[in-house]
């Protein structure tokens, strides 16, 4: 029992993982841009939705509903007016201005926050637990993982269901063709940056909620959502799920035999992943 409880735990925790590495997912799917500023962004939402609960006494949810479209707005004017211009056949240059902009992140949260480390209450859902018979299960972990599945499902729809969705296939085949169709990639990439940082900003909400947070713990962040993306296989969404689950469980299993052992184990599962399974467990190649 106690294995499977173990297992439960793990499976839940990476519901969380998958959170962060959704957005990640995305972007890289459509602009192969590999954004190393993705868990600074995760944080600074976080602080976003702490700043509205603490200033205008809103609920956390609400908070982050009112979040999501403002950093939906940081996230297409990132793209279109800075990531934009970095793209092209060499990876160096978004690389180099994604890591200035996690400097930059970081030291201005410093500077505007302190390097305090906070935390997001929920109230009583924090506590709170379900009684399975064979097991329990803490309600806060359940939401967060039933909000990850909600969210890998809603991408899905929106990327193979809708025409924004063929816009972002098309665009990521050919830029160039699709612009001779009508289709303007440099506003389709902003749009798909802009969801993104809509999917970290609800990462965000459990991040703070489930732990303690500061300015600098977003490259940690960024770490968990790699591995994630890797483990599941470049360009498939449930796969981004299946990673995040893989680590969460790793983790759990770690910490059972020897808590220091925990996040070395999800680390670990990671390393062995690539070993037998080089192009993740679900590869897909982004159409």
């Amino acid at each position: 029992m106690n294995l499977i409880d173990t297992i439960i735990q793990g499976v839940l925790l990476g519901g969380l993982y998958a959170l962060f590495a959704a957005g990640l997912a995305l972007v890289f799917g459509i602009m192969r841009l590999v954004n190393l500023a993705h868990g600074d962004l995760i944080v600074m939402a976080a602080f976003a939705i702490l700043f509205l609960v603490s200033s205008l006494g809103l609920n956390p949810f609400l908070a982050a509903l009112i979040a999501m479209p403002l950093m939906f707005a940081v996230g297409w004017a990132l793209q279109y007016f800075v990531l934009n211009r970095t793209l092209g056949p060499d990876i160096l240059p978004p690389l180099l201005v994604t890591f200035g902009l996690s400097i930059v992140i970081q030291n201005g949260l410093l500077e505007t926050f302190s390097a305090d480390s906070r935390r997001i209450t929920l109230g009583s859902i924090e506590t709170a637990s379900l009684d399975l018979g064979f097991t329990t299960i803490g309600v806060m972990p359940l939401v967060t993982f039933l909000s990850a599945v909600g969210v890998i499902l809603a991408l899905n729809l929106i990327f193979y269901r809708t025409s924004l969705g063929r816009a972002f296939r098309a665009t990521s085949d050919d830029r160039v063709t699709a612009g001779l169709m009508g289709i303007r990639p440099d506003a389709i990439f902003a749009v798909a940056t802009g969801l993104a940082l809509v999917v970290a900003t609800i990462a965000a909400l459990y991040l703070g909620a489930r732990a303690n947070f500061d300015p600098t713990i977003g490259p940690a962040r960024l770490i968990y959502a790699f591995e994630a993306v890797i483990i599941g296989g470049l360009g498939s969404f449930w796969g981004t799920l299946a990673g995040g689950c893989v680590i969460g469980v790793a983790q759990a299993l770690g910490a059972s035999l020897n808590p220091e052992w925990q996040i070395l184990a999800g680390h670990i599962a990671f390393l062995a992943v690539l070993l037998f399974r080089p192009r993740g467990l679900f590869p897909r190649a982004v159409d």
